[in-house]
């Protein structure tokens, strides 16, 4: 699919991670309107108090918004690892309790339908004619479609300090950074909402970008 969505904004949001109170700071901020394509770069849960208010929040906003992509972030991946009985302990020390405790209803979890079919329904990654769009980022030497999804979710190094050009701008969240990052070839967007600092969205093909306070 082409860079142009009508006449519309191409907007990418960074790493959520819980905190629906900038999320919805943020989307005041912008004023997406449905000609609008929003790319949510993942990690919509864990660390923060709102997880759950957050993927009702993203429902909502996906009624409005039929052109939004939602990919999958590492924490996505290692709940729903969790909820088929792997790697739980891993899950808890990165901020999974926090998630957890959203859904517990009389000791017991309990997840809507609704958000186990989105969370498993998350790409690993969007593409355009000018962009790739993924949570943490690619490996060096690889198109997008021979990645591994292990890479796509957590790569840090190898990719941040590769020089390899993939023919596109990757936009990615996964490593926190102080303000919106540009670089050759890179826009990174994570700008630490799970860590207690702000919430970013970019409009990618101008380099515009709106932060929450």
């Amino acid at each position: 699919m082409g860079d142009k969505v009508r006449n519309g904004r191409l907007l990418a949001i960074g790493d959520i991670h819980g905190c629906l109170d900038l999320l919805q700071t943020l989307i005041e901020q912008v004023a997406p309107t449905p000609e609008d394509r929003m790319v949510f770069l993942g990690d919509y849960i864990d660390r923060g108090p709102y997880s759950r208010g957050v993927i009702d929040f993203l429902l909502i906003l996906r009624q409005k918004l039929p052109n939004s992509i939602f990919l999958k972030g590492n924490h996505e991946a290692m709940l729903l690892d969790y909820l088929d009985g792997r790697n739980q302990t891993l899950y808890l020390v990165n901020g999974g309790a926090a998630t957890l405790a959203n859904y517990q209803h009389q000791g017991r979890l309990c997840f809507p339908a609704e958000h186990l079919d989105f969370l498993h329904d998350l790409r690993l990654y969007y593409e355009t004619e000018q962009f790739v769009f993924v949570h943490a980022g690619l490996r060096p030497g690889l198109p997008p479609t021979r990645q591994q999804a292990e890479d796509l979710l957590w790569i840090r190094e190898e990719f941040l300090e590769a020089d390899y050009d993939w023919g596109k701008t990757v936009v990615f969240g996964h490593t926190p950074v102080k303000k919106p990052y540009f670089a050759d070839k890179r826009i990174g967007l994570d700008t630490g909402a799970g860590h207690g600092r702000s919430l970013t969205c970019c409009e990618v093909r101008q380099s515009r970008c709106w932060t929450t306070a």
